[in-house]
């Protein structure tokens, strides 16, 4: 079993004030090549610490990835740790010291002294290419382990990775067959709800079943060697049988793509009015290229259910738009959603049940619901239904 950890740099990231996105990124990626990353650890803008870091880790892992440290600043040490921790000087790489005086060049600029740094690593190091930035990382051997050094600007990073260092990967080691990982979404039910159905399923030889938890949605994930496949498969069934009712995806895809995909199969265009989620829903399905008509952001208003309904159908008509969703007002934890369509036009006026939740994530909830009572018509179901710790008062069907 080849041990791969990473070690991600930067006060910054030490104390939280950045949420680090590369780390489980790198997580996904490295599991879907057969190499689950064993361990992950965190290590600020020290050079003491730097260097104990990478000499530590490189006398257990086999292999290392050091995220950030390589930018212009005083703050970025990791060059000059992985020269000192391996007893190595630092070198110019003058090929990369052009290229970069260059890509400077062509903007208009004139590179900063500053920036020379980016193009310095050990002399016992090996350069990796950065397509998409000034700072070029590096590779090199210290005891056991062989460390790369990668930015940590997420483009950045996410190219280096996938060009420079995962090929190196596979030339150098034997990787073992990726394991097989099914996944669903599921929303409207709690995640101790869910277990209590699924953990009573036996599970093959090796295979484990995991939840993650993601205000509104909950994945659930059954992962196991690829050896296990057609035991894998036949858990899933069940397991998508158990959650048919509140399952919104399999996969990865995400419930935005999903409605992008199947209104462009139809051919239909959507119309979208909002009030209490102030423009969440179009941006969360814009940004999946939805065909949008026309969207609305309406100061919030008093109107019942049926103008609600009345007023979607309405809207949709006015912008030639097949399908209409529109979010009213929230009054004492009450809300109102309208969806119509060709079929018929339908409503629910929804309350939430505890107010525990901030406003932000009760948006987020909202939108998820009106997504979900397009999908749910899509998909020729019921389009209102129960939502766990939302409780549904009225329904509208004209």
């Amino acid at each position: 079993m080849i041990r791969v950890e990473m070690l991600s740099t930067g006060d910054e990231v030490l104390h939280g004030q950045i949420v680090d996105t590369n780390a489980a990124w790198l997580a996904d990626v490295l599991f879907q090549h057969g190499l689950p990353m064993t361990s992950r650890s965190t290590v600020g803008d020290a050079m003491t610490s730097l260097v104990e870091a990478l000499q530590s880790r490189s006398q257990i892992a086999d292999v290392l990835i050091v995220n950030g440290g390589l930018g212009p600043t005083s703050d970025d040490l990791s060059a000059q740790a992985a020269a000192d921790a391996s007893g190595s000087e630092l070198v110019i790489q003058q090929a990369w010291l052009e290229k970069m005086e260059a890509w400077f060049a062509s903007r208009g600029r004139v590179m900063a002294p500053s920036n020379r740094k980016q193009a310095e690593i050990p002399a016992i190091a090996e350069m990796l290419d950065n397509p998409v930035g000034t700072a070029c990382g590096f590779a090199m051997q210290l005891n056991r382990c062989w460390i790369f050094f990668t930015p940590g600007v997420p483009s950045e990073f996410k190219v280096m990775v996938e060009q420079e260092i995962i090929p190196r990967l596979k030339a150098r080691f034997e990787l073992p067959e990726p394991p097989l990982c099914l996944r669903l979404t599921t929303f409207g039910r709690g995640e101790s709800d869910i277990a209590a159905e699924l953990e009573p399923l036996p599970l093959p030889e090796g295979v484990v079943m995991g939840y993650r938890s993601s205000m509104p949605i909950i994945e659930i994930k059954l992962t196991g060697p690829a050896s296990q496949h057609v035991a894998m498969e036949q858990v899933w069934q069940q397991v998508k049988l158990l959650l048919a009712e509140c399952t919104i995806f399999e996969g990865t895809e995400g419930l935005p793509a999903l409605l992008a995909r199947e209104l462009q199969q139809l051919g239909c265009q959507l119309a979208l009015s909002e009030q209490f989620t102030a423009g969440l829903l179009n941006w969360q399905l814009a940004a999946a290229d939805v065909a949008l008509s026309k969207a609305e952001i309406l100061p919030q208003q008093d109107e019942d259910l049926e103008a609600q309904v009345a007023r979607t159908r309405d809207w949709a008509k006015q912008q030639g738009a097949a399908l209409a969703l529109s979010v009213g007002n929230l009054v004492e934890g009450e809300v109102s959603i309208a969806l119509h369509t060709p079929e018929a036009s339908w409503g629910q006026r929804v309350k939430f049940t505890h107010g525990r939740h901030n406003v932000e994530t009760r948006q987020k909830v909202v939108a998820m619901m009106a997504m979900n009572m397009l999908r749910r018509w899509l998909h020729g179901s019921e389009v209102s239904t129960g939502h766990g710790w939302i409780d549904v008062l009225e329904t509208v069907k004209r």
